[in-house]
């Protein structure tokens, strides 16, 4: 990731909230009784004018919490192969451990008091990874536990497209379904998504930095 630039527009921009886009790849749709298997969680910085742009990724696999269900029809949508050697995989509460460290030193750099999740459908990101924080015994993650950023909703409104792929079509973003269900691609393209709603916001006149 590059460099801070240490500034608190982004954090007037969204009410001390640092916006953090979150995608999860599972064994299947109830976090919790299935598998949490990757999680990848983009972090975006607003230039001196306003724009929003990502600047990087964190990212893991993760392997199956004990007693965790591996739903057949799920894993054939996303192709984990959960044993596979060279996924290099590590516990949920290393991934979130270390995920969390990077996210709340972004939130020190920006003047943010909390992290807000954004994702595509973002309440089946935001239950998987509260489930894992539950499982791990995170005292206390630095997401909002319960609010959060829906990209379906903004694409809806922006796009009057709901679905990723047919909103990043819209909006002019390149779309490889070869690539989709990794949750690091999937997080990125959404990034983009959410960035170009916001920005575009911004040149219609919703909010101004000097407004901030």
């Amino acid at each position: 990731m590059t460099e801070p630039a240490p500034n608190s527009l982004i954090s007037r921009r969204f009410r001390s909230f640092l916006p953090v886009i979150v995608d999860v790849e599972t064994g299947g749709l109830n976090p919790q009784t299935d598998a949490l298997l990757e999680i990848a969680a983009v972090i975006v910085r607003m230039d001196w004018q306003g724009h929003l742009l990502p600047v990087g990724t964190l990212a893991h696999h993760i392997q199956p919490f004990p007693g965790a269900r591996l739903d057949p029809a799920s894993m054939a949508i996303n192709g984990i192969d959960p044993d596979h050697p060279f996924r290099f995989a590590v516990p949920e509460s290393e991934a979130l451990t270390t995920i969390f460290r990077e996210i709340r030193r972004e939130m020190r750099d920006t003047g943010c008091s909390r992290a807000i999740l954004v994702g595509h459908n973002a309440f089946f990101d935001m239950a998987f990874l509260n489930a894992a924080v539950g499982r791990s015994r995170i005292k206390r993650s630095p997401f909002h536990p319960f609010s959060s950023f829906d990209t379906a909703t903004l694409a809806g409104l922006a796009y009057g497209q709901t679905v990723l792929a047919r909103a990043l079509q819209a909006a002019g973003i390149p779309w490889n379904e070869r690539e989709a269900h990794s949750a690091i691609y999937d997080a990125e393209r959404t990034a983009e998504l959410f960035c170009q709603i916001v920005n575009r916001w911004q040149h219609l006149g919703g909010w101004a930095a000097e407004d901030g």
